[in-house]
């Protein structure tokens, strides 16, 4: 698979890139913060393509150039860029980039650009029109019906915990994989979080259920649960399999009452130090293309518990879930 790495300081600016890039091609995306992490990637074979910026700290993109040009690297390289100095064009192209894009980035801008550097074959697949985007109406179904769902788990943990959980906004969103990735890696780059993960299927809808919970969570909630022994690691792994049995499990039961389904559960698994979630996304790549994603974020009061719950649907999970929700605009 083609492998494109985003080289950008900016959080905001690498999401923003991932985002344009084409929605119908099957690359592999990987991100760095800094001149010094992109050589580091670069070395491990991640980048045919590299999209950098110029002005970042450590190492920056001028300097990154002159790595590739002495190492002799094979790799493509698209400069964006804020700077739009003539003389900042001429300097990376000398350097052997391919192409300048100014800041801020359009999609079609690089879809053309690429097409035009023979980087990507326009394909004759498209995504199923009614896919192309979450409708108003849907997305406010989709958040009702979350929140009632959210309400019920956040009042099951509230009486096993006997502690006040402030429930969040739900965040619905259609977004597609390098969206997605760009969100996973995003909670790798957090070193002090763990996570679980749980797979759901019913009729004609499958998800994963992705719970994850701050490190720095685990001496509060022991303390909550009266919990004197140290709190180890065998004791955080009993901790963070609680909560997520808790979360998941009744906020599933709450969706699947509302949408007149039943989900079956598959076994939770630990995502270790994080790896796992990247390689969850990559080897169901296909299968992520687009995907419906509710996040949820809870805490609890007079306490620094801070948990997050990402419920990932399918593409074709929407076409299912779409037509059941539909009946609730009928009038």
């Amino acid at each position: 698979m083609f492998s494109v790495l985003i080289c950008d300081d900016s959080q905001v600016a690498r999401k923003q890139v991932a985002k344009c890039l084409p929605q119908d091609w099957e690359v592999a995306v990987h991100f760095a913060r800094h001149g010094e992490e992109a050589v580091t990637a670069l070395a491990e074979g991640k980048g045919q393509l590299l999209l950098l910026d110029l002005n970042m700290p450590v190492m920056d993109g001028y300097q990154v150039l002159e790595h590739i040009q002495q190492a002799g690297l094979q790799t493509a390289v698209v400069v964006i860029s804020g700077d739009v100095q003539p003389e900042a064009h001429e300097r990376v192209k000398r350097l052997g980039a391919l192409d300048f894009i100014e800041k801020p980035i359009k999609p079609e801008v690089l879809r053309n650009l690429l097409i035009k550097h023979q980087l990507f074959v326009r394909e004759a697949a498209q995504p199923a029109p009614e896919l192309d985007r979450l409708d108003p109406a849907l997305r406010d179904c989709y958040q009702e019906i979350t929140n009632i769902a959210m309400g019920q788990a956040g009042d099951h943990l509230a009486r096993i915990l006997n502690v006040f959980v402030k429930l969040p906004i739900p965040n619905v969103n259609l977004i597609e994989a390098s969206e997605l990735l760009m969100m996973l890696q995003d909670i790798e780059d957090k070193e002090t979080v763990s996570g679980i993960c749980q797979g759901f299927v019913g009729p004609g809808v499958c998800g994963e259920a992705l719970f994850i919970l701050s490190d720095s969570s685990f001496n509060d909630v022991a303390k909550i649960l009266n919990i004197e022994e140290e709190v180890d690691d065998r004791v955080q792994l009993e901790l963070l399999m609680d909560a997520a049995n808790i979360l998941i499990g009744t906020c599933l039961n709450g969706l699947a009452n509302q949408l007149d389904v039943h989900f079956s559960q598959g076994h939770p698994v630990v995502l270790g130090q994080h790896r796992n979630i990247t390689e969850l996304i990559n080897t169901n790549r296909t299968r992520w293309r687009r995907t419906l994603a509710i996040e949820l974020s809870y805490g609890l009061e007079g306490y620094k518990v801070q948990c997050d719950l990402i419920l990932l649907l399918t593409e074709e999970s929407l076409k299912v879930l779409n037509n059941k929700l539909s009946h609730l605009l009928e009038d």
